[in-house]
């Protein structure tokens, strides 16, 4: 695995404005994959516990599908489990009776998934494929779903839409989670640092680090709650709910920059709920 050294920045805040911005959408995708790659295996000793190896956690609130229901019935459709990571989610939705199927750009993540599919005994299709391109014929799927999966990550995230769109099936849904657009006002930090707002809410600049050769190695886009949902309808979709998870009683971990602290005060999680109307 070849290591992608960064220059050290504040932890996923904006950059300043001196600094290039200007992001190609092959820069974007090489980025994103490498840096997946390199960092799965870390990312699933922090988190894959919380995770699981067979369950659906829409975000660090610890908000689970089998609660929340955001996709409805689900027995006998076909779903697409977008940036699925290590297809934890894929793998429960498998478990309710479910013809699911993960995608993900990164060969590191998937290689978690068939790791998992051996604990777990739980096996879907897994695909290695770019959002922006989804490998699958028109209106293939009953359901498109992601936990903070690809849509944070790409340049064209209405292109996102748009693919979404084509490859549900008429009357079909598309559930996504994000970090919260309000939280890009303030620095990505759990403690009280967190708290001070510092960044424009309308700054739509990517957040980006660069290795030493001023190569993109990390990046993730910003849009606000307008932008999202001008993005959904111009692809066609109707919002049924926008649900932001309030922190739960006796939840005191911390995930990166989601903390008791700031999430008893602001929301840190968007989950957009959208229905393809029948045509």
């Amino acid at each position: 695995m070849t290591e992608i050294p960064t220059i050290e920045t504040p932890s996923h805040r904006p950059a300043s404005p001196d600094s290039p911005q200007r992001v190609t959408e092959d820069e974007t995708r090489h980025a994103n994959r490498a840096w997946w790659d390199f960092d799965a295996d870390d990312y699933q000793d922090e988190h894959g516990a919380f995770l699981g190896d067979v369950d659906f956690v829409w975000c660090p609130e610890r908000l689970r599908e089998a609660d929340a229901g955001l996709l409805g019935d689900v027995q006998g459709k076909r779903i697409l489990e977008l940036g699925a990571g290590a297809a934890a989610g894929a793998r429960w939705l498998r478990g309710q009776g479910a013809q699911a199927v993960a995608l993900d750009l990164s060969a590191g993540m998937l290689r978690h998934a068939l790791e998992a599919a051996s604990r777990s005994g739980v096996t879907v299709p897994l695909v290695q494929a770019d959002a922006l391109a989804l490998p699958f014929r028109s209106a293939s799927f009953d359901i498109v779903c992601t936990a903070f999966g690809a849509i944070p990550f790409v340049a064209d995230s209405a292109a996102a839409m748009r693919e979404v769109a084509r490859v549900l099936r008429s009357g079909g849904s598309w559930v996504f989670s994000v970090t919260h657009p309000m939280r890009w006002i303030f620095w990505d930090e759990p403690d009280e640092s967190g708290l001070i707002a510092r960044n424009s809410y309308f700054d739509r600049s990517p957040y980006v680090e660069r290795d030493e050769q001023g190569r993109v190695s990390y990046l993730e886009q910003h849009r606000t709650i307008g932008d999202r949902i001008r993005e959904l309808v111009a692809a066609g979709f109707v919002v049924r709910d926008l649900v932001e998870p309030e922190w739960p009683e006796g939840h005191e971990e911390t995930w990166g920059q989601w903390s008791p602290l700031r999430g008893r005060l602001f929301p840190g999680t968007a989950i957009f709920v959208c229905d393809l109307p029948r045509r």
